[in-house]
Formats: C-alpha cells, sequence, structure tokens
C-alpha cells in the first residue's frame, strides 16, 4: 500500500512534466508537487525498508539476501536530494513565489471530494494549515507531510482498487498522522485483497 501510494503519486507528477510545455496548471503544480513528493518518499523510504527486512527474520538480517543493503541505502534519497527542512523549505518558497500554484494542488486534490469523509476532513485540516501563515517554517514538515499524504489519498481514491484506497485512508489520513505500519482496522477481507493485488505471479 505504501509502495502503490508513492507511485501514484510519482505517474501523477510524470505527468505534469509531460503537459507543463503546453498547461500553465500543471507546470505549477510540478513546481509545488516535486518537492513534496520529494520529502515524503524519502521519509518514508527507511522505515518502509527496515519493516520489509523486520517480516523476512532472520533471512532479511544476514547478507546473503539483498535486504540488508537495500535498508542501507535506503537514506541514500533523502541525502541526494537535500536535507528535509531543506525540502520543505522548498516546498515553502515554491508557495511564496506562485501562490497560485497552492490553488492549483487544493483544485487537484478538490477532483475526490466527496468520495471518502477521512480524505474531506484530511484535505479541511490542511487548507487550514495552509491558510495560517504564521509560524509556518516550524511547522513545514508537518505542512508538507499533510500534502503528500493528502494527495496520495486523492489518487488512491481515484485510481486504486477500494480495498487499497480504503486501508490508506482509514491509517494515513487520520488526524495525528499515519503512525507505524500494520496498524489497519480489522477487515481480512480487505487484507487478501491488498495482499493478492501485489503478490508477484510467477513467470510460466
Amino acid at each position: 500500500m505504501e509502495s502503490e501510494a508513492a507511485t501514484v503519486v510519482a505517474m501523477r507528477l510524470a505527468a505534469t512534466f509531460d503537459a507543463a510545455d503546453t498547461d500553465p496548471r500543471e507546470e505549477l503544480l510540478q513546481r509545488l508537487l516535486t518537492p513534496v513528493a520529494k520529502y515524503w518518499t524519502c521519509k518514508r523510504a527507511p522505515v518502509h525498508a527496515a519493516e520489509s527486512l523486520e517480516c523476512l527474520g532472520g533471512m532479511g538480517y544476514v547478507e546473503e539476501s539483498d535486504m540488508p543493503r537495500v535498508f542501507r541505502q535506503s537514506p541514500l534519497n533523502g541525502v541526494w536530494e537535500g536535507s528535509g527542512n531543506v525540502i520543505c523549505l522548498d516546498v515553502l518558497r515554491a508557495m511564496q513565489r506562485s501562490p497560485e500554484s497552492v490553488m492549483v494542488f487544493l483544485d487537484e486534490v478538490e477532483r475526490a471530494a466527496g468520495t471518502d469523509a477521512r480524505l474531506d476532513a484530511a484535505t479541511a485540516r490542511l487548507r487550514k494549515e495552509l491558510d495560517d501563515g504564521d509560524s509556518i517554517e516550524s511547522r513545514a514538515r508537518g505542512v508538507v507531510e499533510q500534502m503528500a499524504l493528502v494527495m496520495q489519498g486523492t489518487l488512491l481514491v481515484q485510481h486504486a482498487p477500494h480495498e487499497v484506497a480504503d486501508a490508506f485512508c482509514a491509517t494515513r489520513l487520520r488526524e495525528g498522522g499515519p503512525g507505524v505500519f500494520g496498524t489497519l482496522p480489522p477487515d481480512p477481507s480487505g487484507f487478501r485483497a491488498i495482499v493478492d493485488r501485489h503478490r508477484p505471479v510467477p513467470s510460466a
């Protein structure tokens, strides 16, 4: 689910690069969504790798598997792309230089308005944060995290199977943040559908 959320944002961001030359709104969305996606993906990669390693137990820890290398390299994107504070300041800079980019971002989110009450509530909280310009630098990480999660939720609600979108909204969009992995509501049928969707299919 975490991987799918990151992927769907990457694909939406890629679309802005395709359209930016002819569509000013896509260019504005590109400028704002790029650092938002960069920040959150870099922050989630190490914890995602750690959880994956843990799931494999001792076999995931020993060097004979690929997981120790993946775990060691997982912080690298954040190192290459700049520290979290720098990336968040880049988001604020984009909002200050092009205030209309915020409206374009929120318009994109509004495409999914009314489809999930939890997404609507998270969007309302985000709007409140963005409307409050006081001390926004000290709140930058929280604001950018909310932007990333709301965008992920928006795209999953529109494009992912119901089970994936429902589980994402239930766990990532609750007030207080996403918390640790595995804190899903009890729904065995939903779990099965999510696992089956991502289960590798052996080639014939």
